[in-house]
């Protein structure tokens, strides 16, 4: 059973999962970083000076009174819609970047399938004619 465990795991397919797994959550906190480090302040720039991340709704009086959402969810229940904004622009830009790499992969493919065929091989008769030009010429 053992041995039938490791065949399984270390089929090329489970393998190239793995390495698509550790790879997309590499991917995912660059894409994060981009996203609260880059992207959202300068969105908060040009709404002036706005946090998404602090953008909530209290549905307790004690939430609704608090400075920020990690205070607001410690003091009662709320509804932070600025990390739902932030986690939405995250999510589109990663779609975008995927939609990118998939569509230069695409047209990667398509250039390569649009290559010319090799030559098909001769025909018997072709070949029967070569041997005859081929025995023609060598006649004196």
């Amino acid at each position: 059973m053992l041995q039938e465990f490791k065949k399984f795991a270390m089929r090329g397919n489970v393998v190239d999962l793995a390495i698509g797994i550790i790879i997309g959550a590499a991917f995912g906190k660059i894409i994060d970083s981009l996203v609260n480090d880059i992207i959202m302040p300068i969105i908060g720039r040009v709404t002036g000076g706005l946090d998404f991340t602090n953008y909530f709704v209290g549905l307790t009086p004690a939430a609704s009174q608090a400075p920020t959402y990690d205070a607001a969810k410690k003091a009662g229940a709320a509804i932070g819609y600025g990390s739902f904004i932030t986690v939405s622009v995250n999510f589109l830009i990663i779609a975008w970047v995927l939609f990118l790499v998939v569509r230069g992969m695409n047209r990667m493919f398509r250039q390569e399938a649009a290559a010319p065929p090799p030559p098909a091989p001769p025909s018997k008769e072709e070949q029967l004619l070569a041997e005859i030009r081929d025995i023609l010429k060598a006649r004196p």
